[in-house]
């Protein structure tokens, strides 16, 4: 697939422990993004945050370190982002789990794929 030039971002912020159904909401966006057709997709782990709930989750508070927050990027064509959009609010909401959803446009400069490793 060729990509480049004008495109689109869409950041989720999640928690790691939240969960769509029998599998991590994180793994039920990314897999449902893959079979959709999405160009990519990547998991940021992060070490401290707080939501709408300003309920702090670090990795430094041992009871809380299986909560940590996440971000989801997704970057492909408008249309397609416009498309997951719709998708991954249903996933959310079904999920009965709290998220942010951010867009923005992004110039993508250059997407390939590396060789294949033997």
């Amino acid at each position: 697939m060729k990509l480049s030039g004008e495109a689109k971002l869409l950041r989720i912020f999640c928690g790691e422990s939240d969960k769509a159904g029998s599998v991590m909401l994180y793994e039920a966006l990314m897999m449902k993004a893959r079979e959709t057709g999405i160009s990519g997709c990547t998991v940021l782990r992060g070490i401290a945050g707080f939501g709408a709930a300003s309920r702090i989750h670090t990795a430094k508070i041992l009871r809380l370190s299986e909560d940590l927050p996440l971000v989801l990027e997704f970057v492909d064509t408008q249309e397609k982002i416009d498309a997951f959009i719709q998708i991954s609010c249903k996933i959310v909401e079904d999920a009965g789990c709290g998220a942010l959803m951010t867009e923005e446009k992004v110039n993508i400069i250059k997407y390939t794929h590396g060789k294949e490793k033997a």
